[in-house]
């Protein structure tokens, strides 16, 4: 999601409702329709990546729980994938039009993205190689999370939001924890990777749930 707040403009205007609780009284025409359209994608995004997470915790779990988690996870998404909706086809209602200064951020913050986003695809295969090579298989879904979580990190700085800071320490946290547990302790892989799996489905949940309440807040000002 290309949204930051720096200097004037749109950018600035979404860092309030994006990355603080103080929120201006918003018209209809303030904010141009990609950024709402932005966090509706988002929220699409978040649906997929915690019913991923929420698979691969059931995955670990073999139906034990009766598939409450994936169903509960499950509701959550289908909440995300609606509100991304009501999103897209509230944003007609927003100007289509942003300023040159905002153009020229955007393509900044989408460069940075791109750059982000593509350290992540590679390392991701590269550590599951590595791993695979090393004959540590049981290691490679806590690795993909810890990169996951250290990803987190960057993208707080370019986007200038502290919501990325938390979550990137919870995620690493998760991951680390089921690494060490699998390492020192005598504990089922199947029900580590339950716990990793709804770990990081917790830190997807809660920022979709943080996208979906400033999306609504912004449809009703």
């Amino acid at each position: 999601m290309l949204i930051r707040v720096r200097g004037s403009g749109w950018g600035c205007r979404i860092k309030m409702y994006l990355v603080t609780n103080s929120f201006p009284m918003l018209t209809s025409h303030t904010l141009p329709r990609i950024a709402v359209r932005a966090i509706g994608g988002g929220l699409f995004l978040m649906a997929f990546f915690t019913l991923m997470w929420a698979g691969i915790a059931e995955g670990g779990l073999h139906g034990s729980d009766h598939w409450l988690v994936l169903a509960a996870f499950s509701v959550l998404c289908i909440v995300f994938v609606v509100c991304g909706i009501r999103l897209f086809v509230r944003s007609k209602d927003f100007p289509v039009s942003i300023s040159e200064e905002d153009k020229l951020e955007g393509k900044r913050m989408g460069k940075w993205y791109a750059i982000i986003f593509g350290l992540e695809g590679t390392l991701i295969p590269v550590v599951c190689v590595a791993l695979l090579l090393l004959k540590q298989e049981r290691f490679i879904l806590p690795a993909i999370a810890l990169v996951v979580g250290l990803h987190f990190y960057p993208m707080a700085r370019v986007f200038d939001r502290k919501l990325d800071y938390y979550l990137a320490t919870w995620v690493c946290l998760v991951a680390i924890i089921c690494i060490c547990m699998m390492s020192y302790t005598g504990y089922p892989q199947t029900m580590i990777q339950a716990c990793l799996g709804i770990g990081v489905a917790f830190a997807t949940s809660a920022y979709g749930i943080y996208m979906m309440l400033e999306g609504n807040r912004i449809l009703k000002q």
